[in-house]
């Protein structure tokens, strides 16, 4: 079958248990631009909040589901343990730590590790997170801020870097990554004194790679607010999707199928330590059913669900986004 190579990162999600403060941080402080809000079409009493960069590029997406009993996350093993963001430059970073010491955001010092500087933070719930300096970065292109966005341009954040996973056993999935999704192991480097290795797909760069750390001592993550509930890949059509599905049948890999999500479709199924993975398509893309300049202002939903729309909107809180 022949198929192209993965393009790397499409988006991550994760888990809120406060749409409205969650909004705020990923707005106001990080300066990303809430491009569709939405529902969580397989339970919509729940939001589904895409930020990204001006217009939803894929690779730029960071989104979240409110889950509003969502506990808190017991952090361990077998689980997407860190979400990199990238940033224009090195002086990027410098401009970041400034700003999120006067946000009292939790973080870290500006570090250097695989070659890239960085600086690893964590939101209001725990989400770790780190920026992640472009500079000389080759590969994947980032997408553009948007320019009303509460960040300046040069120093706004530009698309998702490398996704970071802790497994228990790194054999496995270092062997779906190679011989199954065709990425590239490319090297190791020592972060804490784990050592993390690095595996890319497609033009490569920060944002096609996956960095893995393996753990015996940690017991399984319990997820919850904070926690990421799953990363997505780049598929560039629907007919390569397709192929996709039929691989992952032949190799007998347990899949959910072609799913409709007409912002994108997807194909979902989880690696052998049982993170779950996506793959998705660039398009149709977010200004499917809204114009550029109003993305994100009012609640979207894929015309399935449309019906349905006075039944959603009673069981949803109204988000207040005049601040942004």
């Amino acid at each position: 079958m022949d198929m192209k190579p993965l393009k790397g990162q499409h988006h991550v999600s994760a888990i809120t248990a406060n749409a409205q403060k969650n909004y705020e941080f990923y707005t106001g402080i990080l300066g990303m631009r809430l491009v569709k809000k939405t529902v969580n079409q397989d339970d919509t009493t729940m939001y589904h909040l895409f930020y990204a960069d001006e217009r939803g590029n894929p690779g730029t997406d960071l989104t979240f589901f409110e889950i509003k009993n969502a506990g808190r996350t017991y952090r361990g093993t077998d689980s997407i343990t860190c979400t990199f963001l990238r940033v224009p430059s090195d002086e990027s970073l410098l401009y970041w730590k400034k700003r999120l010491s006067e946000q009292e955001v939790l973080h870290g010092e500006i570090r250097e590790a695989n070659g890239k500087k960085m600086l690893f933070f964590e939101d209001f719930e725990g989400q770790r997170l780190a920026l992640i300096s472009d500079q000389n970065n080759k590969g994947v292109k980032g997408g553009r801020p948007w320019d009303r966005a509460a960040v300046p341009p040069n120093h706004g954040i530009i698309g998702l870097g490398p996704v970071m996973l802790t497994v228990s056993e790194l054999g496995p999935t270092a062997n779906l990554l190679t011989e199954v999704m065709e990425y590239r192991r490319i090297g190791e480097y020592s972060l804490d004194e784990d050592t993390v290795v690095v595996f890319e797909a497609g033009e490569g760069g920060n944002g096609a790679e996956i960095h893995i750390k393996e753990s015996h001592d940690l017991p399984k993550q319990r997820p919850g607010r904070g926690s990421v509930h799953h990363v997505a890949f780049r598929v560039e059509n629907e007919d390569e999707l397709r192929n996709w599905v039929r691989k992952l049948k032949e190799l007998r890999i347990a899949s959910s199928g072609f799913v409709e999500r007409y912002y994108f479709k997807s194909l979902y199924f989880r690696e052998p330590n049982g993170i779950l993975f996506e793959l998705a398509t660039d398009g149709p893309g977010f200004e499917a059913d809204e114009p550029f300049e109003q993305l994100g202002e009012k609640l979207a939903l894929p015309p399935y669900i449309e019906d349905s729309r006075e039944e959603i909107e009673a069981k949803i809180t109204p988000l207040d986004t005049k601040s942004e």
